[in-house]
Order: C-alpha cells, then sequence, then structure tokens
C-alpha cells in the first residue's frame, strides 16, 4: 500500500497515462468538432451562400485579374465578368428548357409505346400475367395516392417554401461574390488582423496557398465537367437518345460533384435510354458512361485534379461521403474544395516555417504547393550562418 500523502500519478503506469492524456483531448477535439457543426448547421442559409459564392469567385477570379491587367478597373470588371456568367448560365437554361418542351411530346410517345411493349411482355411472355391483374395493381396504385394525398400535399408545400429559401440563398450568394470579386483582398488583409503577430505570415500563406488550390480545383473540375458532358452528349446523339442537351447538361453540373455526381447523371442518362429505345441502346449508353468515367478517372484526374490539389481518390470519396451524410447535396458539394483548401493550408503551415505571403500567386497551380525547397535552403543557409 502506497504511504498517506504519496503521489499516485507514479503508480498509474506509463502507458495508461498517456492512453487517458490522449483520450481526453480526443473528446476535447471531437466536442469541439460537433460545436462547430452544429453552428455551421444552424447557420446554414448563410454559410452555404458564402461558400458557394467563394467557390464562385475561385472560378470567375482570373478573368477578373485579366481585366484588370488590361486597365480595365477592378468593379467594372467584377460586373462585366459577372454579368457575362450569369449571361452564360441564364442562356444555356433556358436553351435546354426550350429543348426540353420541344422534346417531351416525342419523349411521351416513345414512353408510351415502351409502356405497352413492357404490358404486352407481362401479358404474353414468360409470366403470362392477365389483365385484370394488371388493371389491378393499376387501381391499387392509384388508391395509395389518394390514401396519402395529404402528406403529397404536404410536400408540395414544403418544396414550395424550399424553392423560396433557394431563391433567397441565390440572392444572397450573388451578393456576397460582388463584394469577394472586387474587395476580396481587402476582406483578406482585415481577418489576417485578428490573428497574432507572431504566426500572421504563416497564416496568411497558408491561407492564399488554401485559395490558390480552390482555384486550381474550381479550374479542373470546370474542365472536367465539360468534357464530361461533351462526351457523353455525343455518345447519347449517335444512339439517337432523345433530349440529347438537357441530358448532356445534367451531366455538366453533376460532375462538379467528383466522381459521384457523374455517375449518379449518367445513370439517369441510361434509364431514359432504356424507357425510350430499348434495353440494347442503353446497354450501349451504359457502355458510353462508363468509357468516359474512365476517361475521367485515369486521365483527366490526374493530369488536371491531380497537380496542384493531390487528393487521393480514397479521400475524395471519403469526403463526398461524410459531406452527403452530414450535409445532404450541398455538403457533397463543398466536402472536396474543402479537403483541398485544408489539404494545401496545413502542408503550408507544416513545411514553410519562414513564409512570404506576398510572394504567392493565388491565382496559379504553383501557387497551391508550399515552396518547401527555399525553406529547406533558407533553415541551411542560417544554420551555416549560426556556425561561422
Amino acid at each position: 500500500m502506497l504511504a498517506e500523502g504519496t503521489d499516485v500519478t507514479a503508480a498509474v503506469p506509463k502507458g495508461l497515462r498517456i492512453s487517458a492524456a490522449l483520450a481526453w483531448r480526443f473528446l476535447v477535439v471531437i466536442a469541439a468538432l460537433y460545436v462547430i457543426g452544429w453552428v455551421v448547421g444552424y447557420l446554414s442559409v448563410a454559410v452555404i451562400p458564402v461558400a458557394i459564392a467563394l467557390l464562385l469567385a475561385a472560378l470567375l477570379a482570373p478573368a477578373v485579374h485579366r481585366l484588370v491587367r488590361l486597365r480595365v478597373p477592378r468593379g467594372l470588371a467584377a460586373a462585366i465578368v459577372l454579368i457575362a456568367g450569369l449571361g452564360a448560365v441564364g442562356g444555356l437554361l433556358t436553351f435546354v428548357i426550350i429543348q426540353f418542351t420541344d422534346g417531351l411530346p416525342a419523349l411521351q410517345r416513345q414512353l408510351n409505346e415502351s409502356l405497352d411493349q413492357i404490358e404486352d411482355w407481362l401479358i404474353n411472355g414468360p409470366l403470362h400475367l392477365r389483365e385484370t391483374q394488371i388493371e389491378e395493381f393499376i387501381n391499387n396504385a392509384i388508391g395509395l395516392i389518394q390514401e396519402n394525398q395529404a402528406s403529397i400535399t404536404a410536400s408540395a408545400l414544403t418544396t414550395a417554401g424550399t424553392v423560396g429559401e433557394i431563391l433567397t440563398g441565390f440572392l444572397l450568394t450573388l451578393f456576397v461574390l460582388i463584394f469577394f470579386l472586387i474587395n476580396g483582398e481587402q476582406i483578406w488583409t482585415f481577418l489576417m488582423r485578428g490573428v497574432p503577430s507572431a504566426v500572421r505570415a504563416r497564416a496568411d500563406t497558408a491561407g492564399r496557398r488554401g485559395f490558390a488550390s480552390l482555384v486550381s480545383y474550381v479550374r479542373a473540375t470546370a474542365a472536367v465537367a465539360v468534357v464530361d458532358g461533351v462526351g457523353i452528349g455525343i455518345g447519347l446523339w449517335i444512339v439517337g437518345v432523345p433530349l440529347v442537351v438537357p441530358l448532356a447538361t445534367l451531366v455538366f453540373l453533376g460532375a462538379f460533384v467528383p466522381i459521384i455526381g457523374a455517375v449518379v447523371t449518367g445513370a439517369v442518362a441510361v434509364l431514359v435510354a432504356l424507357v425510350t429505345n430499348g434495353f440494347v441502346t442503353a446497354l450501349v449508353v451504359l457502355a458510353i458512361v462508363v468509357g468516359v468515367m474512365q476517361l475521367e478517372g485515369h486521365v483527366l484526374q490526374p493530369l488536371l485534379l491531380g497537380r496542384a490539389v493531390r487528393l487521393h481518390p480514397l479521400a475524395v470519396i471519403l469526403a463526398i461521403t461524410a459531406g452527403l451524410v452530414a450535409a445532404g447535396i450541398p455538403g457533397a458539394l463543398l466536402s472536396v474544395p474543402l479537403l483541398a483548401i485544408l489539404n494545401s493550408g496545413i502542408k503550408s503551415l507544416v513545411n514553410e516555417h519562414h513564409p512570404d505571403p506576398e510572394a504567392v500567386d493565388v491565382l496559379s497551380d504553383a501557387g497551391a504547393r508550399p515552396d518547401t525547397e527555399t525553406d529547406t535552403d533558407a533553415a541551411d543557409g542560417e544554420r551555416e550562418r549560426d556556425r561561422t
């Protein structure tokens, strides 16, 4: 037994003391992350538009910079780029809606023909169902819809409210984006004033590296999305699937969620081909989608995203899954950019000990990579001077 007044710490095994120290620190970190996640979720109406505005700023900032270099005032340059971007998106959506409206009657006719073929197969095929059984199934489906009419109406009202939130979020995103494009540098400088002066240069450099990584990510993702949309669109046009332009546009938009987005939207194209053109055409479209996905995964992603972002595919998949579970579609969209920013920022904090924030070009791929060689040379030079 221990004598009275003896410190019991020495009697606790060292391994247990280390495990306990790690355990309570781990619990504190988890609690802090939980609180941060709760606050972000509570303020999601403001956080998500700001995050999307930051993504759009990373996409449009290079164009604004080019106009500024041509001696165009920054405010005017931001207005030109923003109006041109809104015009391009609005024109594309208008064209897609017109194409969908024009192709809808033909799609309905093909859908009715496919349903007739399915009904004929159910009756005359190996199942040998009776028409009364099919009619009973349809009547049961209609009765189920009528019984749940109240919940369907409530869902419609919820959808209407969601549309209002989306419009509000769009206006807030547009408002924030304007200030990011015009006063982004001033906003970042103001935020850096709250960082202690001893680590301000390192934090400033890490933030700039992170934004440079975001610029590279958005630029590369847009290029990959264009290739996905055009490639699958050409394949759909060759095999004669209707609504080629709307489906290609859907694939283009879905490709902004890496790996998963293009797969899901490609599955929609396969389903449309199955319903309208039959099983063989659907298999051909599936082969086209798989081929484009292979091109993206083995050529475009390593070539474009791998240079600056340097994220392993497993990390991308896990980040998308975690974002989807935590915040749905916005989480899946924003998880990989957040991971890219953290990857570059943390590498900068760890590897750069004497950084120069002004030397970081946030609009180039090289700006996302920490200058470790220069740091090592500088450290060696300082050690050599200390010896002498």
